[in-house]
């Protein structure tokens, strides 16, 4: 039974942090369509009002949300990566600092969807809302850009936050398992030791 802990309890780590690194790749692709779709239809940079495209102004407000999820990701990965220091990947016992990590993983991962998925859906409904999309259309056809109606940047939040919290509930089962093999291990060495 330890060996299938301890191989899950490896593969959870990685899951973990590849989860962290999906959540900053998203992060650097959420404006994608946006940007191509929008800052050349901006008139003056100084002032965000001045647009080809009403509605454009989503590229400004999503900025700051921007900034904040790529910090996010970055953070998510960092505290990823204390799996490997306190080897909760490879060790045999937990002790305080496994749990102490495991516990930061898991409130890291909800409170980064807490926040995230509500503004995400909140710019969704923006986009689908002021966009004036047959002013985009006509400026894209006059000046060769980018026109897009795509919502998928903002639906692949689901995903990505979704993924995000089934590994943490996995990180989760992981502990629970483990602290059960403990357990359960300290019993037969109660018994060995009595008899």
């Amino acid at each position: 039974m330890y060996k299938a802990q301890m191989k899950f309890q490896k593969i959870i780590c990685l899951a973990t942090l590849a989860a962290s690194f999906i959540v900053f790749l998203y992060s650097l692709g959420i404006m994608t369509d946006i940007y191509d779709c929008f800052y050349a239809t901006m008139m003056d940079p100084e002032d965000p009002t001045l647009t080809w495209v009403p509605g454009s102004i989503i590229f400004y407000d999503m900025q700051p949300f921007n900034y904040s999820l790529t910090r996010i990701g970055i953070g998510l990965i960092l505290i990823s990566l204390t799996l490997f220091v306190t080897n909760t990947n490879k060790r045999r016992r937990y002790y305080i600092g496994n749990i102490i990590t495991i516990t930061l993983n898991i409130i890291a991962g909800i409170a980064a969807a807490v926040y995230s998925l509500p503004k995400v859906q909140a710019f969704k409904i923006q986009f689908l809302t002021t966009i004036d999309f047959e002013a985009l259309k006509t400026f894209a056809e006059l000046f060769n850009s980018a026109y897009s109606e795509s919502t998928f940047w903002f639906d692949a939040a689901y995903f990505v936050f979704g993924l995000l919290l089934a590994v943490d509930a996995l990180l989760l089962i992981n502990a629970v398992w483990k602290f059960s093999l403990m357990k359960s291990e300290q019993k037969l060495i109660q018994k060995g030791k009595e008899a």
